[in-house]
């Protein structure tokens, strides 16, 4: 199996945005054909990650319609749909085609455009990503189910609220240095602990935000990269794992197995151990999805995980930076790009042109992306070529 490399980078501001999701698709794969210098000729395969184009602007097949408007000629385009993992999934899709030989280079984006439509049918579309037969009936919508989880964790470690509000505080942080981020103000773990309620105990300040966007990546054969680009950064693993959609039929909900799967099988692909990695964007689309994240990828003890912050760990100048662009709470999450954005970000680190939240010396990074509440779970690692 040949080696996968990426030589460029691309991504549109998240937040609110008059551009329609062809646009906004468009202009994030044009930024990484001008970062990786070379000609849309040279694109092999093209893989969107979208969760619900049809639902959110009427429009499906789209991956053909980007390609069109991009110029890509008859390639290859495949729409990948996995809720909010759909980036994560397509770049994997992507890897596997290069490693395969299927394709030299191939563009993978992924794009959605959430804004066209109100809260309550943002919440509608968001809940078919869940178990439409079981849980949907009960009116349980994601913010619920992340209320029941949030609950269960600080019973089982006996732990407060308070405790929890540090980590979306860090994001925030994080997101006003990134000039891309949605929501780039400061808060505090008051404003947190006082904002208005969602679902007892999540609060407003606890949800990442609705919102446009998109990124892209240029994947390329490794033994081709180093011609094309002077910095290329390896893909040292790939990996991907399921679990049940419904809450109902787990065993416990305080800890997904898709992505414990996922991330032990990555650091037995990479050869790497956790105290490698200097870098990691991971899934926070609730605050309590990071700790959880974090322990379940094997960085922290069973229940711990909160524990990051406290620490100095996970924050800027610790020993393992958790979400420098924001993560999902600050940075945005537009569901289908999320997965590439965290891989944007993290080429910039490895690159060392993260600006004021670069990382010194970052060499290994890793990137979480989960659909629904833990069904679906990529774990992507990245390193510096010597």
């Amino acid at each position: 199996m040949r080696g996968v490399s990426i030589i460029g980078i691309g991504m549109t501001p998240f937040g609110s945005s008059s551009e329609s999701i062809i646009s906004l698709a468009r202009n994030a794969c044009e930024l990484s054909l001008k970062d990786a210098s070379i000609d849309r000729s040279k694109i092999d395969a093209f893989y969107l990650g979208n969760f619900a184009g049809e639902s959110f602007s009427g429009q499906n097949h789209l991956a053909p319609l980007i390609s069109n408007v991009l110029g890509l000629d008859s390639i290859p385009c495949t729409r990948v749909e996995g809720a909010c993992a759909s980036g994560g999934l397509a770049l994997r899709q992507g890897i596997m085609a290069i490693k395969s030989g299927e394709a030299d280079i191939a563009l993978v984006c992924g794009v959605e455009k959430m804004t066209t439509v109100n809260n309550e049918r943002v919440n509608s579309i968001l809940s078919s990503a869940g178990d439409i037969f079981q849980e949907n009936p009960l009116e349980i919508s994601f913010p619920s189910l992340f209320a029941f989880i949030t609950q269960r964790y600080l019973y089982e470690n006996k732990i407060t609220r308070e405790q929890l509000s540090s980590i979306p505080v860090k994001n925030h942080s994080n997101g006003i240095l990134n000039e891309k981020a949605h929501i780039r103000k400061k808060i505090t773990e008051r404003e947190v602990v006082n904002a208005r309620q969602i679902s007892g105990p999540i609060g407003l300040l606890d949800c990442s935000p609705v919102s446009d966007g998109s990124a892209a990546i240029i994947l390329c054969c490794s033994k081709l990269a180093s011609d094309l680009y002077s910095e290329p950064i390896s893909i040292l693993a790939s990996t991907q794992s399921s679990d049940f959609v419904s809450t109902i039929e787990k065993d416990s909900i305080v800890g997904f197995e898709a992505t414990k799967k996922a991330s032990n099988y990555a650091f037995d692909i990479s050869g790497l151990e956790r105290s490698d990695i200097d870098v990691v964007e991971l899934h926070d689309c609730f605050t309590i999805a990071e700790p959880i994240a974090l322990e379940d990828m094997g960085f922290f003890k069973k229940g711990e995980g909160w524990k990051g912050i406290l620490d100095g760990v996970t924050l800027l100048g610790g020993s393992m930076p958790v979400n420098t662009s924001g993560g999902l709470k600050s940075k945005g999450h537009p569901v289908g790009a999320t997965g590439i954005a965290q891989i944007y970000e993290l080429v910039l680190q490895l690159r060392n042109r993260a600006g004021k939240r670069q990382v010194p010396g970052a060499r290994y990074a890793l990137s979480q992306n989960m659909g629904g509440v833990g069904a679906t779970s990529t774990v992507h690692i990245l390193g510096k070529m010597e």
